[in-house]
């Protein structure tokens, strides 16, 4: 597979916020957000095996595990076979992705935390509606907020398809420097949403803009 990074860091973000927990990003993305912090990884990056990468993995003391992007459901052969390798580790295997690429071969004890993007992002639309299906209690749901519209957006989906009953918490994530946090905090305040704000603490424990945390 395609390896932009392997590293050890706090989880920033989703209900592991405050984690310690290793990332797996791998390298290419198909969608072109335009807020997004990765960019890094949308070309370059080194070929590994399964057998490296999970070398990689046993060096650091956590069997919590985050595979990352880029969008790694587009090496979706690799990434599933990277699954069930961990999960025979025993490890917590959480994945992130904007759910635009079919979810629903991966392994059911795999933890999805599904970005769907909000129009602010220029991808608005590109989520794969189907994957509504895959979604378990144990699954998170996130949308990264620039503005009020893409917050009434994030309402209007939520709303629309009962995600409150699909998934075990919903993520409202500002885009860092876009949107003030204050503001985002007393909407939801005012409309009573049952969500969780989330901050990305890893761009306040370090340079926002380093890589490898």
């Amino acid at each position: 597979m395609q390896v932009t990074e392997i590293f050890f860091s706090i989880q920033g973000e989703s209900t592991f916020t405050g984690r310690p927990c290793i990332f797996v990003r791998l390298t290419a993305c198909n969608l072109r957000c335009v807020w997004c912090d990765s960019e890094y990884t949308f070309t370059g990056g080194v070929r590994m095996s399964l057998e490296e990468v999970l070398a990689k993995v046993d060096a650091y003391p956590c069997k919590l595990v985050e595979i990352t992007g880029g969008e790694p459901m587009l090496q979706e052969k690799e990434v599933l076979a990277l699954c069930e390798a961990l999960l025979a580790r025993g490890c917590e295997v959480l994945i992130e992705t904007s759910g635009e690429r079919d979810l629903s071969r991966l392994p059911a004890a795999v933890i999805k935390v599904m970005d769907v993007k909000c129009p602010g992002s220029g991808e608005g639309g590109s989520f794969r509606m189907s994957n509504l299906g895959t979604l378990t209690p144990r699954d998170e749901v996130k949308f990264v907020l620039s503005d009020r519209d893409d917050y009434d957006f994030a309402l209007g989906f939520l709303r629309e398809h009962s995600m409150r009953e699909k998934v075990h918490a919903v993520n409202f994530s500002p885009v860092f420097g876009k949107l003030n946090p204050r503001d985002l905090a007393e909407w939801m305040l005012a409309d009573g949403i049952d969500a969780r704000l989330g901050m990305q603490i890893h761009k306040f424990i370090w340079d926002p803009n380093a890589r490898g945390v």
